[in-house]
């Protein structure tokens, strides 16, 4: 009865959903890449699609709470290897961020680094001995997340540690911060974001100053999103069909297999495409929230909701990057991009989702 109620009670739209958006990034993949040296990036991510329906099953079928448990270990293992990245870990366009493994395989570590924090804000806030979060509890969440946080800063890679920030924002909303907390933290990001901004490498400030005029340089910092947009509005209603985008098959879009792989999307499936493709990602991230909704306790519903706060924050950075209304990130869109390590952290992100909808009847 345990194993039907299993079967019966699993989250089969949430694993659809994410199987559909992943064969629109293999089809969309293979048609950016077929004729260029990174002709096999779909076959790989194939392999990382199929790897990671694995691991959405070995995720869910671990009660969440023995998850919670080991936390700490977690977390000890991922500063752990974070360094070991910074010491050791391969450089690839002027960034360390990959542990090279087989095949030509590489695994960046701070994907997965997500879903130990995910588990450690939930872990954390249903631990609180008081109400609501108070500033002691504000500041020592905070350095939990500011460890691996600079960690990855220093890599360097922004995105990804922007990315961290998310789970720590949706739960700390949910535990009640109060008000005066929440304006005091605003307060003083944006009085820190001018001295931050002369901590970034030159790369980087020149992406935000391509993001204000991406015209000041056309030929260098704002090539990719000038190129960007006219891919997405060449597009028109119904795009120029797969392998036919002419920015995209030209080459006039950098690495259109990347992070801008919405951008090749729009160019040769047009407006309906693009409606269809948001439109999966809205009914997943609804699935999401219902399981949140349903949760058994408190700590349930920090994890769906923190998953759902990734999610979400990539999916609207990604995009709003490749229409120009947001910075160059860096920001892979879930499910869609290639990239193994991002594929296989969001399927064990989403397995923890189901997880969770799996013991919402347990007492």
């Amino acid at each position: 009865m345990a194993r039907y109620r299993s079967v019966r009670d699993f989250d089969w739209p949430l694993l659809v959903l994410m199987l559909l958006l992943c064969a629109v990034g293999v089809l969309q993949i293979y048609s950016a890449t077929h004729d260029t040296g990174w002709r096999d990036a779909w076959w790989k991510q194939l392999v990382a699609v199929g790897l990671g329906v694995v691991l959405f099953w070995v995720i869910s079928s671990i009660d969440y709470h023995s998850l919670l448990g080991q936390v700490p270990l977690m977390y000890g293992i991922s500063i752990f290897t974070l360094v070991v990245v910074l010491v050791a870990g391969k450089s690839v366009f002027g960034g360390r961020r990959w542990i090279p493994l087989f095949g030509g395989f590489h695994l960046q570590i701070s994907e997965f680094v997500k879903i130990v924090l995910v588990l450690l804000v939930a872990r954390y806030l249903i631990e609180l001995k008081s109400e609501r979060p108070e500033w002691r509890d504000l500041l020592k969440l905070g350095g939990l997340i500011g460890v691996p946080f600079l960690l990855v800063l220093k890599q360097p890679d922004l995105g990804t540690a922007l990315t961290f920030l998310p789970a720590l924002a949706a739960g700390l909303f949910l535990a009640g911060m109060r008000w005066q907390h929440a304006a005091a933290i605003v307060l003083a990001a944006v009085l820190v974001l001018p001295v931050g901004y002369y901590f970034l490498k030159d790369y980087q400030k020149a992406r935000l100053v391509s993001f204000m005029d991406p015209s000041s340089d056309p030929k260098g910092s704002g090539y990719q999103v000038i190129q960007s947009k006219i891919a997405i509005g060449s597009g028109g209603l119904w795009g120029m069909g797969v392998t036919r985008g002419l920015q995209t098959q030209l080459r006039f879009l950098p690495v259109p297999h990347t992070d801008f792989i919405f951008s090749a999307f729009a160019e040769e499936h047009g407006f309906v495409g693009v409606i269809v493709v948001l439109g999966l990602y809205f009914l997943l991230l609804m699935q999401m929230i219902q399981n949140a909704q349903m949760a058994p306790d408190r700590a349930g519903m920090y994890i769906c909701m923190g998953v759902a706060a990734v999610f979400l924050f990539h999916v609207l950075v990604n995009v709003g990057m490749v229409v120009g209304r947001m910075p160059v990130a860096g920001i892979p869109l879930p499910l869609m991009t290639s990239g193994g390590s991002n594929v296989l952290s969001t399927f064990m992100m989403l397995g923890l989702v189901n997880n969770v909808r799996l013991r919402r009847f347990v007492n």
